[in-house]
């Protein structure tokens, strides 16, 4: 940005309220008590100044607050293209709500992506992280055996667990009492230190009288420290652990499980889904208490030099040789025993060819167009006046998305009848040889206009209306008709094959 725009929206024409000295001065010497400052909305825009000059300042301390200035309008301009880029989180318009939720508490509002409150959070949360890292490094001393003491006590708690696991209850309040409680006491009744005369009077430790020292307190590390830096350190190594061993499950895991190789994949759920029925009956019988017992010693004891050193020479002197005979022995199973489906799955279309009569009394008809409904009488288009719809030509009727013809040509369904009764039309008279034709029934009532009065018994009483037919059958050219006609055309569809995508 160059210093002629940077002037331009210094003076107010980019912003509506110009940037203050104090919110500056707090943002670049921001402090890990504080929270970013807000800066609030100005109400009212204030009117542009007739000149485009800034108030300069002489010194290093006017030159210092200029450069302040000009990065705090650069990433304010870069906060306003990001506004656009990521847009704020809105409520799902599909979400339903409900009136008798008035009293529940609203979710709060999470802050958008900003520049500046990213960088004073990652500040506070490495300032803060080490507790984990020092959590980290203990547990990782006591299962590489660096004190075989610590290991055998923590080996010790972990039997007295497995064979009572009712003292799983007892552990988190053991855990509070000896590394949080007693610690915290000793550090406000510590013992004499060595030189002074109780330590050479050999006197015993005493936790009687008034506290010695203040309490403990876990505070954040201050910037720019050893600390801090040594946070970020541990933080930079953990982000590449994590990405790595993601990396790693996922070439373990994915392709064995995406069906990429469907055979491989095939056989894998067979033996899973044979080792949940044997676990669904076997478990009650299992020696729970015994594996889980064996089972955390032997992962412990792996992590021991030198039994790490014999399980690396005898996987290298004896498993690594039949590694290559068992994955043979596997790729030739499943190539025998797993049969999969070669012929993809397939389906049956069909598609309605609509006719109309030619007005005139001349009994021709006129190609309508392909419909994708029979477009009955009593079909809720027809009821509602509405044109049928599809195409006029049978090359421009489509495949379902996903699918692909199976056959080359539509095939005339000869059964007339029988998708008749299945859809219940009704109204209809069915043609059961020819061409297969499904006309609407001939209605007197269809072409009557005006005020028609009913039919009256001898008597003065109104005849009842005869029932309409549901469907007749006819042969060619016999009797009256209605001015459309339908005959269903049937065509098989196959699943399209998805590319294989290169890895």
């Amino acid at each position: 940005m160059d210093d002629f725009t940077t002037e331009i929206i210094a003076s107010g024409r980019a912003f509506d309220s110009p940037e203050s000295p104090e919110r500056h001065r707090h943002i670049s010497d921001g402090s890990h008590d504080e929270g970013p400052a807000v800066e609030p909305e100005a109400t009212t825009p204030a009117p542009p100044p007739r000149s485009m000059t800034l108030p300069q300042t002489t010194g290093l301390r006017g030159g210092l607050a200029a450069i302040r200035q000009k990065a705090s309008l650069q990433d304010r301009l870069v906060e306003k293209l990001l506004q656009q880029v990521i847009p704020a989180d809105k409520d799902d318009p599909n979400e339903v709500a409900f009136a008798a939720d008035d009293h529940a508490p609203t979710q709060a509002e999470r802050p958008n992506f900003n520049i500046t409150t990213m960088s004073y959070n990652f500040r506070r949360f490495n300032a803060r992280i080490g507790v984990v890292f020092k959590f980290q490094a203990r547990v990782e001393r006591i299962l590489s055996w660096h004190r075989a003491s610590h290991t055998l006590s923590l080996l010790a708690v972990y039997t007295f667990v497995c064979l009572d696991p009712y003292l799983l209850c007892v552990l988190p309040v053991a855990i509070l009492l000896l590394g949080v409680f007693i610690p915290a006491f000793l550090a406000r009744h510590p013992a004499p230190p060595k030189g002074t005369l109780s330590s050479e009077q050999n006197v015993g430790y005493s936790p009687r009288g008034p506290p010695l020292a203040p309490a403990a307190t876990v505070k954040p590390v201050k910037e720019l420290s050893k600390d801090f830096f040594r946070n970020m350190r541990d933080l930079q190594n953990s982000m590449d652990d994590f990405s790595q061993g993601h990396d790693k499950v996922v070439a373990f895991l994915v392709p064995v499980t995406n069906f990429s190789d469907e055979a491989l994949s095939s056989a894998l759920f067979l033996f899973l889904f044979a080792g949940g029925i044997f676990m669904t009956i076997a478990a009650q019988l299992l020696p729970w208490r015994f594996i889980f017992l064996l089972g955390g010693w032997a992962v412990v004891g792996m992590g021991h030099p030198y039994v790490a050193r014999l399980l690396a020479v005898a996987h290298r002197e004896r498993l690594q040789p039949q590694e290559a005979k068992a994955r043979s022995w596997l790729d030739d199973w499943i190539a025998k025993d797993v049969i999969l489906d070669s012929s993809p799955e397939t389906r049956e279309v069909e598609i309605f060819e609509l006719q109309r009569k030619i007005a005139g009394g001349s009994g021709e008809w006129e190609p309508w167009l392909f419909c994708p409904s029979p477009y009955d009488p009593l079909s809720q288009p027809r009821i509602a006046g509405e044109r049928p719809r599809g195409t006029r030509f049978f090359e421009d009727v489509m495949p379902p998305e996903a699918w692909e013809w199976s056959e080359k040509k539509w095939a005339l369904d000869l059964w007339s009848r029988e998708w008749v009764e299945e859809r219940i039309i009704t109204g209809v008279e069915v043609e059961t040889e020819g061409e297969r034709w499904v006309y609407d029934i001939y209605d007197e009532r269809d072409e009557r206009t005006g005020v028609v009065d009913p039919p009256v018994h001898d008597k003065g009483k109104q005849k009842a209306a005869a029932a309409k037919p549901s469907w007749e059958e006819g042969e060619d050219g016999t009797g009256r008709r209605g001015d459309w006609r339908r005959r269903r055309w049937v065509r098989l569809v196959k699943r399209k094959a998805v590319p294989v995508q290169p890895v």
